[in-house]
């Protein structure tokens, strides 16, 4: 890669606390002074405490939109369907409307503002932690599939395979003593990957989904307090997709400890509608095309100061050797039975 970027030349730089602060007024919300910033790559969150609380909320976050990530309409489409999903009683974490506007601006900077929500980690090790939540993502889904999004990308092979493989060789991000091991074994991968007609990002079975439904986007609150267990947050990636997607980035541990937790999941989900045991087929392609996404991902960013910082390793020969042999991990893996739930 190349060397670290120049802080004041990117974007960010130009948001300040006092840009923060003025996005508030401007909204007639007024700062109690309180301003901290959240743990967050693609875009750039903060929490905020106010004099007087908005829509019942003392305390609010603003998230500032990657520029250039996301048109509005997108957003808007986002902030749409986390509003469906709230009206629907799903524990969604959705904007709040001010002014009758869920989407704002602020010297170029396109933001959002929605309530805190408190929370920790879920405990996926708990069986009926994981059917609780395998409940609500049935729920999610349940209203994805009402309508497809409209201007929402798919969750497919060509925006998170052949896209990312082409950037990356086309802009020289690849470590040169493994690029040809890398592309060949990406090449392999893509090409076991291209068999399920599902990800072409055409099939009539995809759903508006949550899309990156990781344990860091699920917030736990006590089962015995009013409104507790899962809540779901950041909406941000939302895309259509298979119902899979939703539930494999829960799963973690060896072939047999994933089989467990894939089973209580889907046993909640059932309780609310089927799913589609064929799609169990599609984790490991998933899980592959992340992992060629999340690469690509890396070195787009990496004129943001934040991800030098934080991903030091990033770019490195030993990080594209690992990558080598995590591809060949998944060619094998894709060849193997899916797992059974």
């Amino acid at each position: 890669m190349a060397d670290d970027p120049d802080p004041q030349h990117h974007p960010y730089a130009r948001l300040t606390p006092d840009v923060v602060q003025n996005a508030l007024s401007r909204l007639g919300l007024w700062g109690d002074g309180r301003l901290t910033s959240l743990n967050s790559f693609e875009n750039r969150v903060y929490q905020a405490g106010l004099d007087e609380p908005v829509q019942g909320h003392a305390e609010v976050v603003l998230k500032f939109y990657r520029p250039g990530r996301w048109s509005d309409d997108q957003i808007l489409e986002e902030h749409a369907f986390a509003a469906e999903l709230a009206a629907g009683e799903v524990p969604v974490v959705a904007p709040l409307c001010i002014g009758g506007r869920t989407l704002h601006h602020i010297d170029g900077f396109a933001f959002s503002v929605s309530p805190r929500r408190g929370g920790r980690r879920p405990e996926l090790d708990d069986p009926e932690v994981l059917e609780w939540i395998g409940r609500f993502l049935a729920r999610i889904h349940g209203i994805g599939q009402v309508r497809p999004f409209a201007v929402r990308p798919a969750l497919d092979l060509a925006s998170f395979g052949r896209e990312p493989r082409d950037w990356l060789r086309r802009h020289r991000a690849i470590a040169p003593e493994v690029e040809q091991a890398w592309l060949q074994a990406c090449d392999e991968a893509l090409a076991l990957v291209s068999r399920h007609a599902v990800l072409n990002g055409t099939s009539p079975t995809l759903l508006r989904l949550h899309g990156d439904c990781h344990p860091g986007n699920i917030l736990w609150t006590p089962a015995d307090l009013p409104g507790g267990g899962p809540h779901f947050v950041d909406l941000d990636d939302a895309r259509s997709g298979p119902a899979v997607q939703d539930l494999w980035m829960l799963l973690s541990g060896d072939r047999r400890q994933q089989t467990l937790q894939l089973s209580a999941l889907i046993d909640g989900y059932e309780q609310v509608r089927p799913f589609d045991r064929r799609e169990l087929a599609l984790i490991e392609p998933l899980r592959t095309l992340r992992l060629i996404h999340y690469s690509a991902w890396l070195a787009r960013r990496w004129d943001d100061p934040a991800f030098p910082a934080s991903f030091p390793w990033f770019g490195t020969r030993d990080y594209w050797q690992g990558q080598v042999d995590q591809l060949r991990e998944q060619v094998e893996a894709m060849q193997a039975p899916p797992l059974i739930a």
